[in-house]
């Protein structure tokens, strides 16, 4: 009985280690995908002689500033978080994890207000109005619900982490598909679904099965890239749009 009880213990500092491993270098490496991403059009873009617009030339506004500023921070905190796990500095991840809360809830008010203002500006074409401001939406949706989810079942350690992984894939797509060579590729918001496969794999290789936040969570990210195509298409949506950003 004590040997199976120390080999549940082994097995569970190993695991913890695997974790500590694959969570640390999936937030260096989303972080990454959203500087890259966003370098031509954000990040590098102050330091060149042109001035600063938006992928539509419209120019920015302090509250497009005030978004990138905002989820800016949630990539830095979300490396800087599992840092702090890999570290073991548990007390302090908790601590910061207050502050991670605050701006989320903040991110989804400011990101929800961008998206129908962007619409509103004329950013897309008036025939992509409808499923450009769906999607949006329904993206801020997730956001909300995985950070939601994630902070009610803080004490789950490994439902916690899984649930903020999916939050952050939830709204990296719109660096995704800003990447070199993927810019003109109609599935490019399919292929931030890859780190949500990621996470996947690393639960069948470590674990030899995929943990529940996965199944229900991924569901919904699968489901969100035809969804808002779908309801776009509605006249009830189309109505509901006009309405929204006149």
């Amino acid at each position: 009985m004590a040997t199976a009880a120390a080999s549940k213990l082994a097995l569970r500092s190993t695991t913890g280690t695997y974790d500590h491993v694959f969570f640390s270098a999936m937030a260096i490496l989303m972080a990454i995908t959203v500087f890259v991403g966003f370098a031509p059009s954000y990040y590098l873009s102050a330091f060149g002689d042109r001035p600063m617009v938006t992928i539509g030339g419209l120019p920015f506004t302090p509250l497009i500033h005030l978004h990138g500023v905002l989820f800016t921070a949630f990539v830095v905190l979300f490396v800087v978080q599992t840092t702090l796990v890999a570290s073991h500095r548990v007390a302090v991840h908790r601590q910061l994890g207050i502050a991670g809360g605050l701006v989320a809830v903040v991110m989804t008010l400011v990101g929800t207000t961008t998206g129908i203002t962007a619409v509103a500006r004329g950013s897309v074409p008036p025939e992509l109005k409808p499923v450009i401001l769906a999607g949006s939406l329904f993206e801020m949706l997730l956001f909300a619900i995985f950070v939601g989810a994630a902070l009610w079942l803080r004490a789950n350690t490994a439902a916690h982490k899984r649930l903020m992984l999916l939050a952050y894939i939830s709204i990296i797509s719109a660096a995704v598909v800003r990447l070199p060579g993927v810019q003109s590729d109609l599935f490019g918001d399919d292929l931030a679904l890859l780190f949500l496969l990621a996470g996947i794999v690393y639960d069948l290789v470590t674990q030899r099965r995929v943990h529940p936040a996965y199944l229900g969570g991924g569901a919904l990210l699968v489901v969100s890239v035809p969804l808002p195509l779908m309801v776009s298409r509605t006249e009830t949506w189309r109505a509901f749009a006009e309405l929204l950003t006149r």
